[in-house]
């Protein structure tokens, strides 16, 4: 019978994903803590931090994950319109801190949120590394949108979005997709499935197809550092 894994405090390393558990589905180890090295090891290997206050650091590798390739993205008629009408200025970036406290606050407002302080000040750090970077919807000087993730190699692994008016989340994940297809990164992963991802090209994919598209896209281009939109790529949004 399969168990959680706990973790050893004095090493960085993962039990194979395939060890997961089936209930809760994609459960692989609990314990350690969000260190940039423990963080950067488990993307590399297919596995993220889920949890909140009342347990131990939880980490999962879901079986099936939803993944999106960046050229891929569908923009349904009505969210082209928006786009097009939108007088909103988009950035990368920019508001890293802001835009995760935004996701935090949203999500514990409607069903409590994974996103602890602890977990903020984990993904702020990576962030100031370049490893982790955030888009941001402004309208005038008022943040109303968002989304922040982590890069690795040719794959963005996409954490958490808000919106805080129409469609505002989803103008800063088409903007990202497109800034990705630019820079000939490969995939997003979205890590759970859902309807609203789907809508928008998102597609399940077994943890076994996931791995090898991890094994083939982890160590390929990458981009650390502080993030900018392309002039040309914005010239479209």
């Amino acid at each position: 019978m399969k168990q959680v894994v706990w973790l050893d405090p004095d090493t960085v390393d993962f039990p194979a994903v395939d060890d997961a558990l089936d209930d809760p589905p994609g459960l692989l180890a609990a314990g350690g803590d969000l260190s940039p090295d423990r963080l950067l090891a488990a993307y590399a290997a297919g596995i993220f931090p889920w949890y909140d206050n009342s347990s131990p650091v939880l980490w999962w590798s879901p079986d099936p994950r939803m993944v999106l390739q960046p050229h891929h993205i569908h923009v349904s008629r009505s969210l082209h319109k928006a786009i097009k009408k939108s007088n909103c200025r988009i950035s990368m970036d920019e508001s890293f801190s802001e835009v995760i406290a935004s996701c935090a606050a949203i999500r514990a407002q409607r069903e409590g949120t994974w996103i602890v302080a602890e977990m903020q000040a984990a993904y702020c750090q990576l962030h100031q590394m370049g490893h982790a970077h955030s888009v941001e919807v402004w309208q005038d000087y008022n943040l109303i949108g968002g989304l922040y993730g982590v890069s690795l190699g040719s794959l963005f692994f996409g954490e958490s979005m808000f919106s805080r008016a129409p469609n505002a989340s989803k103008i800063a994940f088409v903007a990202l997709a497109r800034q990705l297809q630019h820079w000939s990164f490969e995939w997003i992963d979205c890590q759970m499935p859902t309807e609203h991802l789907q809508s928008m090209g998102g597609k399940v994919m077994s943890r076994d197809a996931f791995q090898e598209v991890l094994t083939r896209c982890r160590d390929v281009g990458g981009r650390v550092g502080r993030w900018q939109f392309d002039s040309k790529v914005m010239e479209i949004q």
